[in-house]
């Protein structure tokens, strides 16, 4: 990369902040080439999207794409969810190893999980993966968690072993940490990272607007997911202010996002 500017620095591969957790729905060999040719050196981790694993005719050789690129690969939620409600858990995980990779997500957005039985899986998983537990609901129809619950269940799973937590926001960016018209919820964001390091959640934001937001708020470092691919390099430019929503990121600044004009 060309560093005749003076841009925002940006931890090298492995990171453990500045995270870019990009969303992989269905992607063929051919658009894993061109999106690692493209951005590959800002991909962090690809998730395949909700149950996508299991459906998809190229699981393998995906995987050995990434593996062999260096960019680790963990399977959505919505998969865990489900193994869980039909008991078949224990099966899900032993398929994960057989798979080789080396993160798991779990959460409980459209499942009733009692959080101490949670706990208890997150503590289990963490002793082979680095895992990434969900906070948050995929309810996108007004409910909303309060604040305190979200930093005690934050708390409570970063203490049981969980690598980060996932602010839910859904690949949409319409629930959880977000309304439902795609506007984040500062107050909340507040409240979470008054009491949870930043560095350890990963926040949802598929949206460019929400990722300048969470940019201007905590700079370039901040980890970032259910990125769409095609978003990838932008998301990169906008963490080192090389587009005019971030340049005062490049410059030294960093303050709350303006109202869009």
């Amino acid at each position: 990369m060309e560093r005749f500017l003076e841009l925002p620095a940006r931890s090298e591969k492995p990171r453990e902040e500045g995270i870019t957790h990009v969303l992989d729905r269905g992607l063929s060999l051919a658009e894993v080439d061109g999106l690692i040719e493209v951005a590959g050196h800002s991909v962090d981790l690809v998730k395949l999207g909700w149950g996508t694993a299991v459906a998809t005719a190229n699981l393998e050789p995906k995987l050995r794409r990434y593996s062999e690129h260096g960019i680790p690969v963990v399977l959505g939620g919505t998969l865990t969810e489900l193994a869980i409600a039909q008991d078949k858990f224990d099966r899900l995980v032993e398929w994960v190893h057989e798979l080789g990779l080396g993160h798991f997500e779990i959460s409980d957005g459209t499942i009733a999980l009692p959080h101490e039985r949670k706990l208890e899986m997150i503590a289990r998983l963490a002793r082979d993966f680095a895992v990434l537990s969900e906070v948050g609901s995929k309810d996108d129809t007004g409910a909303i968690t309060p604040p305190y619950l979200w930093v005690e269940q934050m708390q409570g799973e970063l203490e049981a072993g969980a690598w980060k937590v996932i602010a839910e926001g859904r690949e949409t960016g319409t629930a959880g940490i977000f309304r439902p018209d795609g506007e984040v919820r500062e107050g909340l964001i507040g409240e979470i990272t008054h009491d949870v390091d930043p560095a350890k959640i990963l926040f949802d934001a598929p949206r460019k607007e929400q990722q300048v937001w969470f940019i201007r708020r905590f700079g370039a470092e901040v980890n970032l997911g259910n990125v769409p691919v095609r978003e990838v390099l932008a998301l990169e430019t906008l963490r080192l202010g090389l587009r005019s929503d971030t340049l005062d990121v490049a410059s030294g600044e960093r303050r709350a996002p303006l109202p869009e004009a």
